[in-house]
């Protein structure tokens, strides 16, 4: 509930910090990019919420990067800032962060990733709200094409852009507002998003006018108690639950036409 809140405030993201039994939320942007945020605490469901505002210091951009550590899966893919050196791991995807989304290092493009490396590359594939970049190119690292990725937001897709050209991979880069637009057809679509877009989107490939129905979903960004009601609705439109993984109270669900 809180972290929905604040992307209405920072659409760009926000970086979270899991500290034991507290999750920090932080929104970083130059004198009047935020709105005031007063000092005060208030109740969101059963959790207590702390609110501050500080004035960073001018090393933040070194303190930002220390936060962007490169995600490891096994042996079988490495995500990373241009400035760590290569994994050893069989793919190697660099994403450079911009004010898109980060690196993938968040459970829910974790989730999408390892979904993915059990996938067979090949055919078409849509990195649905695409962020930075990170599932569209590894989808085309792994051979699928063609690779689509899009975003409502411009700043994601030239990041996306940026990204795709410095790992020398092809993506179709598009703006979708997915409030209003089901978007291109993939027979691949992972669709890292808030359930309430997810569930939107779900609807809109009920609809007449929608793009053919893709053979197979990967649908992240659900917290744990979300995902039933996310699997129901895309269960009525076609697309049955195959597997479902959590991480720290988030769930992602691959789903099957």
């Amino acid at each position: 509930m809180v972290l929905a809140e604040l992307l209405e405030l920072a659409p760009s993201g926000v970086e979270q910090v899991d500290l034991d039994e507290v999750v920090e939320y932080a929104l970083y942007g130059a004198p009047g990019e935020l709105p005031a945020l007063p000092t005060l605490r208030a109740a969101s469901g059963s959790a207590l919420v702390q609110i501050t505002a500080t004035e960073i210091g001018d090393d933040w951009a070194d303190r930002w990067r220390r936060f962007h550590v490169p995600l490891v899966l096994g042996d079988a893919l490495t995500v990373r800032p241009p400035w760590e050196a290569p994994g050893s791991t069989r793919l190697d995807v660099v994403v450079d962060p911009g004010r898109a989304f980060g690196t993938g290092a968040h459970a829910t493009t974790r989730l999408c990733l390892e979904l993915m490396l059990e996938l067979h590359g090949g055919g078409s594939f849509m990195d649905l709200g695409c962020g930075s970049g990170v599932l569209g190119i590894t989808a085309a690292k792994l051979g699928f094409t063609p690779v689509i990725a899009v975003d409502n937001d411009t700043l994601a897709l030239e990041a996306t852009a940026a990204n795709a050209e410095a790992n020398d991979v092809r993506l179709d880069v598009a703006r979708v507002d997915l409030r209003h637009d089901a978007g291109p057809c993939a027979e691949t679509v992972a669709a890292n998003l808030l359930a309430p877009l997810l569930e939107r989107w779900a609807r809109t490939l009920s609809d007449a006018s929608a793009p053919e129905l893709p053979s197979q979903v990967i649908a992240s960004g659900l917290l744990d108690e979300e995902a039933d009601a996310a699997a129901a609705q895309f269960a009525s439109v076609g697309l049955r639950e195959h597997e479902r993984r959590t991480l720290g109270g988030w769930a992602a669900l691959m789903l099957v036409g």
